[in-house]
């Protein structure tokens, strides 16, 4: 089977109003399933050109940085209980 062709998909805007159209379609009960299959095969092309874009993107310091802290775990002093031992 030959890769589906995601050339025309330039940005992630782009891919993502593919995938929202993919995903009508495959829940439509009239589309078949030889054709949700093909459709299967090409989200998961967008979904690989997508993390290509990603993986190319350059992002400044600050966005570096934004990204940093939304993926780091919390502090301990972020309000929630330390665990306690008995017999201390």
């Amino acid at each position: 089977m030959a890769k589906p062709d995601t050339s025309a998909y330039e940005s992630f805007e782009d891919i993502s109003g593919r995938l929202d159209q993919i995903i009508d379609l495959v829940r439509d009960k009239e589309t078949s399933l030889e054709r949700s299959l093909d459709l299967f095969d090409e989200a998961i092309a967008l979904g690989s050109k997508a993390v290509d874009l990603v993986d190319a993107t350059d992002f400044s310091a600050r966005e570096q940085v934004q990204l940093a802290d939304s993926h780091a775990p919390q502090a301990a002093g972020d309000g929630q209980a330390e665990p306690t031992t008995s017999g201390d």
